[in-house]
């Protein structure tokens, strides 16, 4: 089968393919090699003693809230002898060190800001002051290149952009600004956000700071392997079917996909309109929940940006020493049974499992629930997002963005320009999306998909409706070799199993590291899922703050 028909393939599983043989069932190659590994060490700041192999970076400890202790060194004044001297200026000039140390071998970065010592400079003449620097004085944040940032490269991860510079900054990103921030650079990412390997970047490939030979995820893994090789203390990213969630699993930190609507879409490079969120990765929970107060809210710029308050995630997290012996009692989890079964890694799922054991020692209460349309949403999400991308992408025509072909002709000009300036894997999309809105398909898979979405949003409201947050594995394998999936697009595809359903039903979810397991000579984390209604993501923080302070060594 030709590349530009597998996305046709997975999408004809709404039309013709039985249930029993669906892409929900999908088994893939089991790996004998995976055995379950213990959970992060307490107290440790690097994994580099764990037996990791010679070629993995240093990676940052993903229960240190680096954010939070800047900030509150900062502001607060609360500094050990050893912090007095960090300013601002300092910290971001050591996060610059190591970013250009790592990079030569993580490349999570397309671009690094030449004006952040500039701008860590005037936050320490604020605080030199006393003038309030902001929540977010003087932290070192990087951007995923989708989302615009004036002044500075903006590309997408595609050639049709090369070298386009934004004249106006998205609406996350001015408000970290406004917030005090210091943005180090722009990450690395699959060509507009599609992919989950960060591998279709047109620019660079990824390594996983746990493994160089491991991709770090997608699309969002510039920025998952930014945060985790300590390169920045968090950073944005933006999840369309699982973009932040699955590339925080695979590299070992904290990511949020909040409810659509929560955070303006204004300056994100749209792929998929209906599905596109901007969302966080932090080395914590508390880093996470800083960020998202931050740049959360509505936007005039921005007609599907929720106008409900935004309260401040922070003030619901509950330091250990303060958490009650039962600090999850009464409360109801639902674990999906359709994300542990067939199609996921054994190892996997038995590290999901432990974690639920552990939430009910906690005083939860669990049980098992069942999604009917679970195995449907993969197929349904790839004809719709696809769909949108073919009408999105349609703007990028040599004229009025990126480089432009010379040709003698309109029509040769624009199919010139879009043909080198796109992707194999864009193109893909691109040619599904078209075909699935064509006169005489558009019933066969893009209304029947829309069908499904509407029959998904329906299981997840009756999950939810007793006040159960769901619980999943972020994705069915680890983290897996650099190279293994790009010939075989389909398989690729089947990675997003556990995450599409949730961008189709606009509702938060939060990826927590929560063990690791070791293939071929490597300890590769793992990611639970958390999964709760729409705008409470301030009650998926607190429980995810609480299982990160409380979980054991296993």
């Amino acid at each position: 089968m030709s590349h530009s028909r597998h996305l046709l393939a997975l999408a004809s599983g709404l039309v013709s393919t039985p249930a029993s043989t669906g892409p929900g069932n999908w088994i893939p190659p089991r790996s004998p090699s995976l055995t379950i590994q213990s959970f992060f060490p307490r107290g440790s700041t690097t994994f580099s003693n764990m037996g990791v192999n010679t070629g993995a970076q240093d990676v940052v400890h993903p229960r240190s809230p680096k954010s939070l202790h800047l900030r509150r060194s900062f502001i607060s004044g609360e500094r050990s002898s050893a912090d007095c001297a960090r300013t601002p200026g300092l910290i971001v000039t050591e996060y610059l060190d190591r970013l250009r140390e790592k990079e030569p071998d993580v490349k999570s970065f397309l671009h690094i800001s030449s004006s952040a010592l500039d701008e860590a400079a005037e936050i320490d003449g604020r605080l030199a002051r006393g003038d309030d620097p902001g929540p977010l004085a003087g932290i070192p944040i990087a951007i995923k290149d989708n989302l615009c940032t004036r002044g500075m490269p903006s590309t997408g991860g595609s050639r049709i952009l090369d070298g386009y510079r934004p004249p106006y900054d998205a609406t996350a990103v001015k408000r970290l600004k406004e917030s005090g921030a210091v943005l180090i650079g722009k990450t690395n990412l699959d060509e507009f956000g599609m992919g989950s390997s960060t591998e279709s970047s047109a620019y660079q490939v990824t390594s996983n700071p746990w493994d160089l030979s491991r991709v770090p995820g997608g699309s969002s893994g510039g920025s998952a392997a930014a945060v985790a090789a300590g390169q920045c203390a968090c950073a944005l990213g933006s999840d369309t079917g699982g973009s932040i969630r699955q590339p925080a699993s695979f590299c070992g930190v904290v990511g949020l996909k909040p409810t659509y609507g929560r955070v303006s879409r204004f300056g994100l490079m749209a792929y998929a309109s209906s599905l596109d969120v901007v969302g966080c990765l932090g080395t914590s929970v508390d880093d996470v929940s800083l960020l998202l107060t931050a740049i959360a809210g509505h936007d005039p710029a921005d007609a599907t940006s929720s106008s409900k308050v935004v309260p401040n995630y922070l003030k619901a997290l509950v330091p250990a020493k303060e958490l009650p012996g039962n600090p999850l009692a009464g409360m109801k989890f639902g674990i999906i049974k359709e994300t542990i079964g067939e199609g996921v890694e054994p190892a996997v799922a038995q590290v999901v499992k432990n974690a639920v054991v552990h939430l009910e020692k906690l005083g939860a209460v669990v049980q098992e629930v069942s999604l009917p349309t679970f195995s449907l949403g993969l197929p349904a999400y790839y004809v719709l997002a696809a769909s949108e991308a073919s009408s999105n992408l349609s703007r990028y025509d040599g004229i009025r963005y990126g480089p432009r072909v010379v040709a003698d002709e309109l029509n040769a000009m624009y199919g010139a320009s879009r043909g080198q300036g796109f992707g194999a894997e864009v193109k893909r999309r691109i040619l599904m999306g078209t075909y699935a809105l064509s006169a005489g398909y558009y019933d066969a898979f893009y209304k029947r998909a829309q069908q499904v979405r509407t029959l998904i949003q329906q299981d997840f409201k009756k999950a939810l409706e007793d006040g159960h947050i769901l619980v999943s594995p972020v994705a069915p394998s680890p983290a897996f070799k650099i190279g293994e999936k790009v010939l075989d697009p389909l398989s690729m595809y089947l990675g997003d199993l556990m995450t599409v359903n949730v961008n189709m039903a606009g509702l938060p979810a939060l990826s927590l590291p929560c063990g690791l397991i070791e293939d071929e000579g490597s300890k590769l984390p793992v990611g639970l899922q958390l999964i709760g209604n729409a705008f409470e993501e301030e009650e998926l923080l607190r429980v995810g703050h609480i299982f990160e302070q409380t979980v054991p060594t296993w």
